[in-house]
């Protein structure tokens, strides 16, 4: 008898802390909007952060808890995937231009000497915390690979011989990873433009002229001649450096004729 006592207690304790976790579930349960998980699933599943959240599933809450879809853009499902999702919400999605990544350095060793050996942990991140770099420029690509790793997409390659670091836009979805990674923001987000016309200032060398001009023979040295040829005012000098406003460019390419460094870059255009 004691054992059946014994079984009749414990299936007896089972039911009842059973009905508690029960009604404590209830209680406490969340109530999950079905569309979070719709607008998932619409995503491409990248989880690669260029929307400015963790993860895929971060944005597809935010969107869906959003009045409205203006300020949300997934960078590589583009505006095809932003229209699927605004269609799933009943809300109006904002087309956006595509972004590609470009490299605004062109240091090579061609052009930028190396004046001293790095010898330590193969990151961009740690030897800019430790130095200024083994060229002249303090500035430029330190040619380590961090952007290489960080994109998901195979977008972005190095060269091991002169440490340039190249992208393949073909794979580039603009989500911005590489910019993320790079201690010295070489790489930027600009527009995938018409036909893949882009133009840029392919220099993030902040000096003087004269010492720009030591340190790197493509170096802008902040001359201000592409502001004064520029015919849409779309270029400023500061810090002794030239930048293009994209939103003003019209991609004429007059700045990269006129730069006597050769710093402007005016991409071919695609076919």
């Amino acid at each position: 008898m004691t054992i059946v006592y014994t079984i009749a207690a414990l299936v007896a304790l089972g039911l009842f802390f059973a009905i508690v976790l029960y009604f404590v579930a209830q209680k406490f349960k969340v109530h999950e909007d079905p569309r979070i998980g719709e607008v998932e699933s619409l995503l491409p599943g990248a989880n690669c952060g260029g929307c400015g959240n963790a993860g895929c599933r971060a944005f597809a809450e935010k969107v869906v808890a959003a009045d409205d879809m203006a300020a949300f853009f997934c960078p590589v499902g583009g505006n095809e995937v932003m229209a699927k999702i605004a269609a799933t919400l009943g809300k109006e999605a904002v087309e956006k231009a595509p972004m590609v990544a470009v490299v605004r350095c062109q240091g090579s060793p061609d052009k930028c000497q190396k004046i001293n050996q790095y010898d330590g942990a193969s990151s961009c991140r740690v030897a800019a915390s430790l130095y200024a770099g083994d060229t002249g420029c303090k500035w430029g690509c330190i040619g380590l690979g961090d952007c290489v790793n960080a994109c998901e997409f195979g977008g972005v390659s190095l060269d091991p011989v002169t440490r340039q670091v190249s992208i393949d836009y073909s794979m580039c979805t603009g989500c911005g990873g590489c910019a993320r990674s790079c201690p010295h923001h070489v790489i930027e987000l600009r527009p995938r433009g018409p036909r893949g016309r882009r133009v840029y200032v392919s220099c993030v060398n902040q000096d003087k002229g004269a010492v720009t001009r030591k340190a790197c023979t493509a170096g802008c040295i902040g001359c201000g001649k592409c502001v004064k040829v520029c015919p849409f005012e779309a270029i400023t000098v500061e810090n002794n450096l030239a930048y293009i406003d994209y939103t003003k460019c019209k991609g004429c390419g007059k700045c990269a004729a006129e730069c006597p460094v050769q710093a402007i870059v005016a991409t071919p255009i695609e076919k």
